[in-house]
């Protein structure tokens, strides 16, 4: 029986159904991460708070630029877990984790400054 994605599941052997499951459950709430990054840089945008407009848009920019890639990097986190348990490896650390709280930051960093220079 042939599996997508092929380079994942044709190593190793079928490891606990409840630590797939669980991986897949951690994808799925990256996808959901993803969602709520992008929504909230949306949201920032077309509000139209009284902020400076540049360093509002470039927060919002942040935001929607995070939420696009974490799908990305959530489905080779995903791959890289599953494949580390189907071939007994230790685990692979989260690319992710740190990806995502670098651009809330970054974010966060922008409207702070907006708020300050709108008040100016």
């Amino acid at each position: 029986m042939s599996r997508f994605p092929g380079y994942v599941y044709r190593h190793g052997d079928e490891p606990d159904p409840r630590f797939t499951l669980a991986n897949e459950r951690t994808f799925l709430a990256w996808l959901r991460t993803a969602l709520a990054l992008i929504a909230g840089g949306i949201a920032l945008e077309l509000l139209g708070l009284d902020l400076n407009p540049g360093l509002r848009l470039a927060a919002s920019l942040v935001l929607i630029a995070a939420g696009t890639l974490t799908p990305i990097l959530g489905w080779i986190g995903w791959a890289r877990t599953e494949r580390a348990m189907r071939t007994g490896n230790p685990l692979p650390g989260s690319l992710l984790a740190p990806a995502v709280g670098i651009a809330v930051v970054a974010a966060g960093v922008l409207v702070v400054l907006s708020i300050l220079r709108a008040g100016v």
